[in-house]
């Protein structure tokens, strides 16, 4: 017998639950799936594509509809000869600049063989090399950029919806698909990108927790075999998700958890086909994705954003909490001096606690008193305690264990046992 064998219990197809899987039926977005197909339709019909944006958080099915619709679009195109459609999938996740777009499209577009370096061209050329390469292809080019909004400036979403128009090209018909995360990305777009561009919207808003329960029955359907899910379990799921702003991604993956927690624990038991996902899964599950999440997020800080995080915990310990950034300073300047770090500015202080609200750690309030008292923001933790605790143990190292934090360490240790850190008040 191998060191290895096939446990089969509990998951009928497990990659039902990735990202990549593409169901065979999109659920819960009806209404968004029938104006998208209604914005494709002239490819059908031969005619120029519609320039489409979608907007809406994380999670919410964009980037699915779009595969799910282009994939049939695809599949429908074929059965007529005057149509010769091709369909170009970027990405722009760590692509900040027009030109490299255009640089990776002009590579999506060309043999490996003839690729052109990323960097040393003019971006006029560039351009000029996209242009021919698309003539040269032809037919009707649908291009989808996926999180659009990380590009910084508009030039290159200005020049393609708009290049058969500049006569940049004859043969090509060639529509845009851009996809944002980002609701004021739109907003921030020149008003002559935003005509083009924006030629059709569709927002995607957050899935409430009846949808998320439609999508998890769905996957679970093709994932699991019959009776390993208790009744109890898709619907925490998609509570779980619904809560976590109607994010379908953060509901599955936490299905998938509870599935493999379940697994884990087919191993070791001897009637293993009495196994059975449970709530108990569900709850230990996203305890260790919200740790995972929350050393993700503070593993990415610097040093000072590690500084003012522990400074905050410490004031939210001692029921400071809510409190303005200039009564978190001096406990920040105290552990910045601590640390061997000299103080940042006030306004850099605060960019930190807008980055830790960003990330979900910390909470934010906007006070308004009036003319006396004026605008102000509010901070408070809103993360479990242990688990921030757990991430910071270098800021513990170099400023020591607060007088606050020491009934979360075992016998007044750091996380990893060193009883020599100083501690203080």
């Amino acid at each position: 017998m191998g060191l290895f064998e096939r446990d089969t219990e509990i998951y009928k197809n497990r990659d039902a639950l990735r990202e990549d899987y593409q169901p065979e039926e999109l659920v819960g977005r009806d209404e968004e799936i029938q104006m998208y197909q209604a914005s494709l339709q002239p490819v059908i019909n031969g005619e120029q594509p519609n320039n489409v944006f979608l907007y809406g958080k994380t999670g919410v099915g964009k980037t699915a509809a779009t595969r799910y619709l282009l994939s049939h679009l695809e599949e429908d195109a074929s059965q007529y000869d005057d149509i010769d459609l091709h369909l170009t999938f970027l990405n722009c996740d760590g692509l900040t600049s027009s030109y490299q777009i255009a640089t990776r499209l002009v590579n999506e577009l060309r043999e490996e063989t003839n690729q052109i370096s990323t960097t040393g061209y003019p971006r006029a050329t560039v351009y000029e090399m996209l242009w021919d390469d698309l003539d040269a292809l032809g037919g009707t080019n649908l291009i989808v950029l996926d999180e659009v909004d990380h590009v910084e400036d508009d030039s290159i979403l200005y020049q393609l919806p708009r290049a058969r128009a500049n006569n940049n090209l004859s043969e090509a018909k060639i529509g845009i698909i851009g996809i944002s995360n980002d609701f004021s990305f739109r907003d921030d777009l020149s008003p002559k990108v935003k005509s083009s561009l924006c030629e059709q919207e569709i927002h995607f808003p957050a899935y409430d927790a009846g949808d998320l329960q439609k999508i998890l029955e769905q996957r679970a359907q093709v994932a699991f075999h019959d009776g390993v899910i208790d009744d109890a379990v898709i619907p925490l799921c998609a509570a779980y998700g619904a809560k976590d702003a109607g994010d379908a991604r953060q509901s599955i993956d936490l299905l998938m958890k509870a599935g493999d927690l379940a697994r884990e624990e087919e191993v070791t038991q001897e009637q293993p086909d009495e196994i059975v996902i449970t709530e108990a899964h569900v709850e230990a599950g996203r305890h260790d994705l919200e740790r995972g999440r929350i050393e993700e997020g503070i593993n990415g800080l610097t040093q000072h954003g590690h500084l003012v995080l522990y400074s905050l915990l410490t004031l939210h310990l001692q029921d400071e909490t809510p409190i303005r950034s200039r009564d978190v300073r001096p406990r920040y300047t105290n552990f910045a001096q601590r640390a061997g770090r000299d103080p940042l500015v006030p306004r850099r202080m605060r960019d930190h606690l807008s980055e830790l609200a960003m990330l979900g750690l910390v909470s934010v309030t906007e006070r308004n008193e009036g003319r006396r008292g004026g605008t102000y923001r509010e901070y408070t933790l809103d993360m479990d305690i242990e688990l921030i605790l757990s991430a910071l143990d270098d800021v513990l190292e170099d400023v020591g264990i607060h007088d606050s934090v020491k009934r979360y360490l075992s016998d007044g240790e750091s996380p990893e046992g060193d009883t020599s850190l100083l501690e203080f008040q």
